[in-house]
């Protein structure tokens, strides 16, 4: 099993910024993908950005103000959330895709931290 523990959420002024940090751990093999979701109110979950071997992507709504960076020696995601929007309050969930040491490729979910963007 691999579990994933999340941090860095909280109450910002829109302007202000937030750093999430998202570590992986358990019987991991190897790790595909890190990266987050989000989900508002009376929203569908949508990917917020993730991090491959091969690069980084974003979504088109934070793109320029968001950025994902990953330490794979601690098996670690963080998302920098910079100049925040009060449409950008949702709950953040981290996400990892691994290949586990006994089941193959696997997914799994943070506990999800509530980021909210208001004066």
């Amino acid at each position: 099993q691999v579990q994933l523990v999340e941090s860095g959420g909280g109450l910002v002024q829109p302007g202000g910024s937030l750093r999430l940090s998202c570590v992986a751990s358990g019987s991991m093999f190897s790790i595909n993908v890190m990266g987050w979701y989000r989900q508002a109110p009376g929203k569908e979950r949508e990917l917020v950005a993730m991090s491959t071997s091969g690069g980084r992507t974003y979504a088109d709504s934070v793109k320029g103000r968001f950025t994902i960076s990953r330490d794979n020696a601690k098996s670690t995601a963080y998302l920098q959330m910079n100049s925040l929007k009060p449409e950008d309050t949702a709950v953040y969930y981290c996400y990892v895709d691994v290949v586990t040491t006994n089941y193959g490729n696997q997914k799994y979910w943070g506990q999800g931290t509530q980021v909210t963007v208001s004066s």
